[in-house]
């Protein structure tokens, strides 16, 4: 994926953040981890991996937000998503 592919992608999911931190049944602070990268898709100047990072974070916050347990399909979503920020921040 193309770095402005990536930063498209990020946008797309803060837009989908921000809808979900609406949501009185959600806990905001599921976004804690992400919000503390300071990384937002406006940040054009940060490396692609960092961007990378910031997408698999924001996945798994996004998957727990929407499962009810570990094993739904969001559940294995945000697990996976969790493995690959993992990952992308041992290459940063």
């Amino acid at each position: 994926m193309h770095k402005d592919e990536l930063l498209e992608l990020h946008e797309h999911m803060v837009q989908i953040k921000d809808y979900f931190r609406e949501q009185d049944s959600v806990d905001g602070t599921l976004f804690d981890p992400y919000e503390e990268l300071d990384v937002t898709p406006a940040d054009v100047h940060m490396s692609k991996s960092e961007h990378k990072h910031a997408v698999f974070v924001l996945g798994n916050a996004l998957a727990n937000a929407m499962s009810e347990d570990e094993f739904s399909d969001a559940g294995r979503v945000g697990k996976r998503m969790k493995e690959l920020a993992e990952d992308a921040e041992s290459k940063l």
